[in-house]
């Protein structure tokens, strides 16, 4: 049980609790303002970018750098302009698409686009079809350009593959003290991030990096899924497993059920939330917290909502990982397309 105060501490607290209590409204006061003072900050950081495509549009098409001694804009944006690698990257791509479709940079300026959505719309724009994307994309981001931009240009299908990744490289060191030996280290294997990509409005690429272990599981399910998968299309099993998985999940958080019973209630004073008030939260907008309306008529990003729960069973132990990793790349399926795929070599 936690130690009672002394009438000492008593004393000292409420002394300093008047002090808290204006700490506290100056600084409510001093936030009151910050989200109005955040949004006018935007639109000045907006032009700003867009002047400086529009500098950039400029030296490119004059190749200006020249004449400063640099071979090229992008070594000009670096040293210069003390911009990172893929800011002046991206920045470069932007204003040649500015150059080939002077309609941007108002939009730029104006933060109607950003430059990750006009790097996505450029390959894409041409004479005839610039008006209808540029507006359709106003606003949105880059995850929801990406979903537009497959219903106008779908992609094809992306096989199934499984291969092995390199291991560690060992790094010969230069030798220290005697001159005979060597310390060998080995590097780490580079990160590789993983891709969740629109290919059509129905279909994703996903491709992540997983273990031995998990593509041993993958096989395992496979063959025995063969009577209703006689293909072994990886991505029809994966598709099994996460909508048995989601359902376990939204079983354990929300007492998601098809035969809900009369809860016992809560007793008084409890922070447990009852099972009927999970499934009502779970049920309701997906489990998330309605969106906040914007300005714009925009919605902000929902936020998910959580009940912290005990489980009653025990964990299942499993086999240590083994080391060796797997990449693996599938492409989803909706439930209500055929199978294609080949099964995992």
């Amino acid at each position: 049980m936690p130690r009672a105060l002394t009438a000492g501490e008593l004393r000292a607290l409420l002394a300093w609790a008047p002090a808290y209590a204006t700490a506290h409204r100056e600084l409510a006061r001093a936030l009151d303002g910050l989200g109005e003072r955040a949004d006018a900050a935007r639109e000045p950081e907006a032009a700003a970018t867009a002047l400086l495509i529009a500098h950039l549009a400029e030296f490119d098409g004059r190749r200006l750098y020249l004449g400063a001694g640099f071979s090229s804009l992008f070594t000009y944006c670096c040293e210069v302009l003390l911009l990172s690698e893929p800011a002046a990257y991206n920045r470069i791509e932007v204003a040649r698409a500015v150059m080939r479709f002077p309609p941007i940079l108002p939009m730029l300026g104006e933060g109607l686009l950003g430059l990750a959505t006009v790097r996505l719309l450029a390959p894409h724009l041409t004479a005839e079809n610039q008006q209808e994307l540029l507006a359709e994309a106003v606003r949105k981001s880059k995850r929801a350009v990406e979903e537009m931009l497959v219903r106008h240009f779908p992609r094809p299908e992306v096989p199934f593959s499984v291969r092995r990744l390199p291991g560690a490289r060992p790094l010969l060191e230069p030798p220290r003290s005697p001159p005979s030996q060597h310390v060998v280290q080995a590097l780490p294997a580079p990160a590789r991030r993983p891709v969740v990509a629109p290919l059509t409005p129905e279909r994703y690429e996903v491709r992540v990096t997983v273990s031995a272990e998990a593509r041993e599981d993958l096989r395992e399910a496979q063959d025995l899924l063969r009577h209703a998968i006689p293909n072994g299309d990886p991505a029809q099993v994966i598709e099994r497993a996460l909508r048995l998985l989601v359902e376990e999940l939204r079983r354990k958080k929300y007492a998601s059920t098809d035969r809900p019973r009369a809860g016992r209630g809560t007793a008084p004073g409890s922070r447990d939330i009852a099972a009927k008030v999970r499934r009502g939260v779970g049920g309701r907008d997906d489990g998330r917290l309605p969106s906040l309306a914007r300005a714009d008529g925009g919605a902000t990003r929902e936020r998910s909502w959580s009940s912290t729960t005990t489980s009653r069973t025990g964990s299942v132990a499993r086999p240590p990982s083994r080391t060796s990793s797997f990449s693996v790349a599938r492409t989803t399926r909706s439930r209500a397309s055929g199978s294609t795929g080949t099964g995992v070599p």
